[in-house]
């Protein structure tokens, strides 16, 4: 009986071993992932064509060589449910996350799902993060091994560039140059630790890495270097379309879900010979993002993972800059809703233009299934490796955008269809009104458009969810000094010490956007 025992344990160790060691052979075989998310890019990219004084010629190479999905979509207009929903896998309305609280970690139902990075770390991957990758500095416990700088504070009310808007001076609607050094600006400072990383940390690390590289500009306030500012005249900017009674036949619980409290109204802007410093400021701050993308990428191509490594590009929502007469997101327009969205690839089989819906949501099933680790049917997403392997396939889903508990549009090739709570809609042929300027809700001939779109409205919609126990999840035991547990010193100012921290201490307030 002992000698049976004694077999028994040798061969369970000696599975064991084996078991572990084809995990990371696999592990070492897997393809690196760099993520780029960059906060309010609307789709004023080069690649995209958005507008013709954007220039972004890194964003554009990366897509030239990749797959560019030029119809994607955010599943949520604002920024704490559009990340929660690609960090989880999961819809708004799977989650109840609809605003920018609570924080997704804080809530009980969310405890045993597992995130995008925390998958990776367990099948295997070095997981690093720096910059905004969730909404505000915070991370869930345990979604990370190397944790680098955090999001910057915002700058302070003492620096405005502008005149006080109607609602008073603060430290978030402001815009123009700056004439700070540009190795002190937030998202140099985190491209800076990235491009660390990847040189100096990975070498000697036999895991694939997962690289999460957030950046906050475009995002208010639009704050760029003076070099970067000083390429793009305002008086040479081309103002975005407006029609001066656009609004006139959107329903009233629509102009009620689309105000921005923070935003000064699109008046102001035209009053206050405003418009083209702010458009020229935006379109400054995406220039100057291109050039940090640009850094990590070169990075990545003259490191030894140039042939190894996935870069995934996205922007977490979109951005209005008086189109439809408002500023800000948090709408279910286009402009709000479509976001850049690159996937590249090694070996270079899956590059083109995709033109189908796509949603954010995907990126998480589509880079699992990319780099071989188990598959997981708790998300709401689809994986976009059909698309990948032929951009042309057949592809039956709808790009579904949610704001707030049962508002939803739903966006195929051609129409958006969009539906409020109280049943009232908008729909919009973006084939022959790109401006979205008229509502076809009420035309009967488009029945059946409309019939065909409700079809990707949920058939759930969560509650609000509400936070249980602050910033720690609720239900678990924090891993210890996990989240934060490495920080990687470039001799760089990080986190709250960049010059835009520093700014900030100096007496900016917090700002729900």
């Amino acid at each position: 009986m002992l000698f049976q025992h004694a077999n028994a344990s040798r061969l369970l160790i000696l599975l064991a071993v084996v078991c572990f060691g084809s995990r990371t052979t696999q592990a070492a075989d897997s393809p690196n992932v760099l993520l780029i998310a960059i906060d309010d890019m609307n789709d004023w990219v080069g690649c995209l064509g958005g507008h013709p004084n954007a220039k972004s010629p890194h964003i554009d190479r990366l897509a030239k060589r990749g797959m560019l999905f030029t119809n994607a979509h955010c599943q949520a207009p604002i920024c704490n449910p559009s990340r929660t929903s690609i960090m989880y896998g999961l819809r708004p309305s799977t989650t109840g996350v609809y605003m920018n609280s609570p924080k997704p970690w804080t809530v009980r139902a969310l405890d045993s799902r597992v995130t995008l990075a925390r998958h990776f770390a367990a099948n295997g991957y070095k997981t690093f993060t720096t910059g905004k990758i969730y909404h505000g500095s915070g991370l869930p416990p345990g979604d990370f091994d190397v944790v680098g700088p955090r999001p910057g504070q915002r700058l302070a009310i003492d620096q405005r560039l502008i005149p006080p808007t109607p609602n008073g001076a603060n430290g978030l609607w402001d815009f123009g140059p700056q004439s700070y050094d540009e190795a002190d600006f937030q998202d140099h400072v985190d491209a800076t630790w990235a491009i660390d990383v990847i040189d100096n940390q990975i070498q000697a690390n036999e895991k694939p890495f997962f690289l999460a590289v957030g950046f906050y500009r475009p995002h208010v306030p639009f704050y760029s270097p003076t070099r970067v500012f000083n390429q793009i005249p305002p008086d040479q900017i081309q103002l975005p379309q407006v029609k001066v009674d656009d609004r006139a036949d959107i329903p009233e619980i629509a102009a009620e879900l689309t105000k921005a409290p923070a935003a000064p109204p699109h008046r102001w802007f035209v009053e206050s010979d405003q418009w083209q410093t702010a458009v020229a400021s935006y379109l400054a701050c995406i220039r100057w993002t291109d050039e940090q993308v640009g850094r990590l990428i070169t990075a990545v191509d003259e490191s030894p993972h140039a042939d190894n490594t996935i870069v995934v590009l996205y922007s977490d929502h979109g951005f209005f800059l008086g189109e439809k007469q408002r500023w800000a997101k948090q709408s279910l327009w286009e402009r709000a809703t479509h976001v850049p969205l690159v996937i590249d690839s090694p070996g270079g089989n899956h590059h083109g233009t995709c033109d189908h819906p796509v949603e954010l949501l995907s990126i998480y099933p589509t880079l699992i299934e990319l780099c071989g680790i188990p598959p997981r049917d708790d998300l709401d997403g689809h994986s976009l490796m059909p698309l990948l392997e032929n951009p042309q396939t057949s592809w039956p889903h709808l790009a579904l955008t949610t704001h707030g508990k049962g508002n939803h549009s739903t966006r195929n090739q051609r129409y958006r269809l969009i539906r409020y709570h109280d049943g009232s809609e908008e729909l919009y042929d973006l084939q022959d009104d790109q401006n979205e300027w008229t509502n076809l809700a009420s035309d009967p001939k488009f029945a059946q458009v409309k019939s065909t779109l409700a079809k990707g409205f949920p058939h759930k919609n969560a509650e609000p969810a509400k936070a249980t126990s602050g910033d720690k999840p609720s239900g678990q035991k924090r891993r210890p000094n996990r989240t934060g547990s490495k920080r990687i010193d470039t001799g760089r100012k990080q986190g709250p010490r960049s010059v835009e921290a520093k700014i900030t201490n100096a007496g900016a307030g917090k700002f729900n956007n």
